[in-house]
């Protein structure tokens, strides 16, 4: 959770809370949220609710996403929170989280970048979205991002009127850190797992993306990913060797291709031991960590770059930015 008001052009924090639920835990099997998650989950909504009430919140959205549309009992999970918590969650569909990821990460974008690829790792999927920016002037780039109002499932492949920026490609794959690690829990060995979990991960990409391998070299030199995920700002943090978690130091941090294959190598050679050990990782990643990296790998097999951005942002984030500027607050 996130709470902030304008300020200037952008927005300050006043107050925010995070705790890991593992609420899919368990939904690949079954089909429906565990009892315990659900228990999990209302317990940190309750000190949501709590401190929307204690800041007198005027404007809010609260947002469910891939757990809720895939389980059997999302809706009676949502009725629930309502009656408990007094927060109503709305559920949203993989384009607006999509779209909410792309606002999230706009701060981010180069001026230099016309080729964008914004990638969220989530728990119980994972949103790719292809911007072509190259049609927009390169200090309004951020700008054309964070105003993208319309549904990005009819936006495809139609440039904006107002900016000039075309969603070229976007993908929701039903995958994410955790229904990827449960759908190879019974695989052994670390390193076989890894490895069954990122070459499954690629089939589903296989066909994203707009351009052909003709076309890469051309595409390449102002290719920009950010990466918004837990995932991608742990193996940053690892990688810069933070003996503590810094988002001040990760937010924004750039990593080649190269740089990240070589931290996950180390992870893998390491072993769920040494992984434990690392406290760049945390005790709430260290189960998932590993599922996470497969998808981004995969992703850097398909398109390697030399601009990879950690973005410690997303989903929140889009959201503030998106009712800012509906609301005019920001220009």
């Amino acid at each position: 959770m996130l709470i902030a008001r304008p300020h200037r052009d952008d927005f300050k924090v006043v107050d925010a809370f995070s705790k890991t639920v593992y609420l899919g835990k368990g939904l690949d099997r079954s089909g429906r949220l565990s009892e315990p998650a659900i228990l999990r989950t209302i317990g940190a909504l309750n000190i949501c609710a709590a401190k929307l009430r204690k800041h007198n919140v005027k404007k809010m959205r609260l947002v469910a996403t891939a757990a809720c549309r895939q389980a059997q009992n999302g809706r009676d999970f949502i009725r629930r929170v309502k009656q408990e918590t007094g927060l109503k969650l709305e559920v949203i569909k993989p384009h607006e989280e999509a779209r909410l990821a792309v606002i999230g990460s706009a701060s981010h974008v180069k001026p230099c970048t016309e080729q964008v690829l914004v990638l969220d790792i989530g728990g119980g999927s994972t949103e790719l979205v292809w911007l072509d920016i190259s049609g927009v002037r390169p200090e309004a780039r951020r700008g054309a991002l964070m105003r993208l109002q319309r549904d990005i499932h009819k936006a495809k492949k139609q440039p904006d009127q107002m900016s000039g920026m075309r969603v070229v490609d976007w993908i929701s794959v039903p995958l994410g850190v955790t229904t990827l690690r449960e759908q190879f829990s019974d695989v052994d060995g670390d390193k076989a797992r890894y490895a069954m979990m990122s070459w499954y991960f690629e089939e589903y990409i296989a066909q994203f993306g707009p351009y052909g391998e003709e076309d890469r070299d051309k595409i390449l030199p102002k290719f920009q990913i950010i990466g918004t995920s837990g995932t991608v700002t742990t193996i940053a943090a690892s990688y810069m060797k933070l003996r503590r978690y810094d988002r001040g130091k990760v937010d924004g941090y750039e990593m080649t291709s190269e740089q990240v294959e070589a931290e996950i190598e180390r992870y893998l050679v390491g072993g769920p031991k040494w992984r434990a050990a690392n406290t760049a990782i945390g005790a709430g990643r260290i189960e998932l960590i590993m599922s996470g990296a497969a998808i981004l790998q995969a992703v850097l097999r398909v398109w390697p770059t030399d601009l990879l951005t950690v973005a410690d942002r997303g989903l929140r984030e889009g959201i503030l930015y998106s009712l800012m500027v509906a609301d005019g607050h920001l220009r």
